[in-house]
């Protein structure tokens, strides 16, 4: 198994998502991340997980953390909630299994990439910056 291309194909997917202003692999704080450089998204490589099996190479999941920031600026009339919602439905379609095979292989790459656990959220309530974390995991072909 070769990791990179894996990341590569994950990012690529979601890098293509119409609306935002500013994709990385690199993560950086959203407060080093300008409000006219929002909505942001950030890639980070969390962990990996490898589970052996008998007379097989291990089955190897490997997580990120999808980082997503919204500003709006000024305007307090706007919640970044209403620019967030949109974007995290477009990450999640991004990420929906294939209706015939029922698993996002992200063109093959791998076994299965989906979304699973807390997506933690601050949509911006008391201020305009909101920050999603999504949690994806990646199953290779292993």
């Amino acid at each position: 198994m070769t990791r990179e291309p894996l990341y590569l194909a994950l990012f690529a997917k979601l890098a293509a998502i119409p609306g935002l202003v500013t994709t990385s692999r690199r993560l950086q704080h959203w407060n080093d991340v300008p409000a006219s450089a929002q909505p942001a998204l950030f890639q980070a490589q969390k962990k990996e997980t490898q589970t052996p099996r008998k007379g097989l190479p291990a089955k190897v999941t490997l997580h990120c953390d999808i980082y997503l920031y919204v500003n709006t600026g000024n305007d307090m009339s706007v919640t970044p909630a209403t620019t967030i919602n949109p974007l995290m439905d477009a990450i999640e379609a991004a990420l929906a299994p294939d209706p015939l095979t029922g698993f996002q292989t992200l063109g093959g790459t791998v076994s299965h990439c989906w979304i699973e656990g807390e997506i933690a959220s601050d949509e911006g309530l008391l201020g305009p910056q909101g920050v999603l974390i999504i949690p994806v995991n990646i199953l290779t072909n292993n």
